[in-house]
């Protein structure tokens, strides 16, 4: 895949990174500093201004990547940056005057369970301005298909920067109110450094040229963008479930819900990578009317997505109960277990299946796409509001399962009959069966094998080295893709990558 194989492996290389920094400072530092309502309110903001930021840019980042291919000059792109730092600040504008009219009715709502996310309400403007700069930024580095750099500060550098705050809240450094201004001012120093990388690549300008885009463009661009954002919840839906937990069931269970879902959350990681820098790709091909290149490109990045987040869901299901053994408070937590299978399944299907959304908001059908984003935002809603009440945060992850099934199997038909254009391929079905396979291994290993080994540190790293590798093996040896075997055979053969 040339430049999008290599600038997803550096991405996810930073993802992971990443990872293993949010997993120390997760397991052995956030649960040991802050209590469930610190981390259920932690948790809240952040998901409330990534929506609000969402709907703030207007369609900027969707429409920043469909329209990238008519800017595109090498140098100053046109006047493309210039676009995407006005219209996000005018859509920031509108959130902040609607902030302003329903704060006391947004304070009453949370007060009573979440009386914290009430006190700390007025923080949120600004950690929306500061997620959704560094969105946008990180949007104009993907549309230069260089992703690498903006991955790791968002992935790297934020955690390294909150790891920093609960350390010295912890260790009683600074109080609670210091703690949440450091903890948002790691976002707006995440958004100064993408601003600066940007400014180093030299392919940007704030001048807007004259003429270009002409009148009847403008129009299609801001239809697109209004369109995107209404359509802007797509990709949110898990974002409500934390709203809605602190609201009906209050700031500590949602905390307990973070963490669970942190987990579940590893499994769409590579996604942020190889999505970012394919749909630029997809959306050249989609320009140039080259059906043939879309399916090619849309079936490689599904079939990766599958292999990659089952294999990553796998070793964290297997490994579970160690999870939760070495989580300090564990026991407070536990019960987050039902949420790792849920979501984690939500978030295979979400990143494996994300791509047919791009496909169809690229395509000249890009407007039937609002009935889809109606019918999963609905779903969501629904589903929460009545799953919620009878199984608490069990409830909110069968809610976004739930809605991703209705929703994906509604536009994925719907992208094969309009435009011809499939997901799916023989390497999903085999994939499949190996996780089948894998999982019944995984159940027969905790009943013969784990009672054997009686500690469950040791049988979790031995059950990963050989179940993880024998999942590995399978896929290697039934040339599931040839793009991971090439990678392993040159791994094998320590060649350089």
């Amino acid at each position: 895949m040339g430049v999008i194989a290599r600038q997803s492996i550096k991405g996810a290389i930073a993802n992971y990174i990443g990872i293993a920094i949010g997993f120390l400072t997760t397991f052995f530092v956030l649960t040991r500093c802050l209590s469930e309502e610190e981390v259920g309110l932690t948790r809240m903001m952040v998901d409330a201004a990534t929506l609000f930021s969402s709907l703030a840019m207007l369609g900027t980042n969707s429409t920043l990547v469909r329209y990238f291919p008519w800017f595109k000059d090498g140098r100053g792109n046109r006047g493309i940056f210039a676009w995407s730092l006005m219209v996000p600040a005018a859509g920031f504008v509108v959130m902040l005057v609607l902030f302003l009219l329903f704060r006391s009715p947004l304070v009453a709502l949370y007060a009573p369970g979440s009386p914290l996310a009430a006190q700390y309400f007025y923080l949120l403007p600004m950690l929306t301005a500061f997620v959704m700069y560094t969105t946008v930024f990180e949007t104009n580095a993907s549309v230069l298909l260089r992703i690498t750099i903006p991955k790791m500060v968002r992935e790297i550098g934020i955690r390294v920067l909150n790891l920093a705050a609960y350390i010295l809240y912890g260790t009683h450094v600074i109080s609670f109110t210091g703690f949440m201004w450091l903890f948002c001012g790691s976002y707006g120093l995440a958004m100064l450094l993408n601003l600066f990388y940007l400014v180093k690549l030299g392919q940007i300008s704030l001048r807007i040229e004259r003429g270009f885009p002409d009148k009847q463009m403008l129009r299609e661009m801001g239809g697109y963008s209004l369109f995107m954002t209404a359509t802007v919840l797509a990709g949110n839906v898990p974002l409500m479930n934390s709203l809605f937990l602190g609201a009906k069931a209050g700031a500590a269970l949602t905390g307990v819900y973070a963490i669970a879902s942190y987990m579940a959350n590893v499994v769409e990681v590579p996604y942020r990578s190889l999505g970012a820098i394919a749909r630029p790709v997809v959306a050249q091909a989609v320009k140039d009317d080259n059906r043939s290149e879309v399916n090619r490109l849309v079936r490689q990045v599904s079939l990766h997505q599958l292999l990659v987040s089952l294999l990553i869901f796998y070793v964290i299901w297997i490994n579970l109960d160690a999870f939760f053994a070495l989580l300090p408070g564990g026991e407070r937590y536990a019960g987050g277990a039902v949420v790792v299978l849920v979501l984690g399944l939500a978030k295979v299907v979400n990143s494996s299946l994300s791509i047919g959304t791009d496909v169809l908001n690229f395509s000249r059908h890009y407007r039937v796409g609002l009935l889809f984003i109606a019918v999963l935002t609905g779903t969501a809603i629904l589903m929460n509001t009545t799953l919620i009440a009878p199984w608490g945060i069990g409830g909110a992850a069968a809610a976004t399962l739930i809605a991703y099934a209705v929703y994906f199997l509604l536009l994925l038909t719907f992208v094969w009959r309009k435009l011809r254009v499939s997901l799916f391929s023989w390497g999903q079905a085999k994939t499949l069966v190996v996780i089948v396979v894998m999982m019944g291994a995984a159940l027969a290993w905790s009943r013969w094998v784990t009672p054997l080994v009686g500690n469950i540190i040791v049988d979790a790293i031995i059950k990963t080295v050989i179940l993880g590798g024998a999942a590995v093996v399978a896929v290697y040896r039934w040339h599931i893709s040839p793009t991971v075997n090439e990678l392993i055979n040159r791994i094998i053969h320590t060649k350089k990558i």
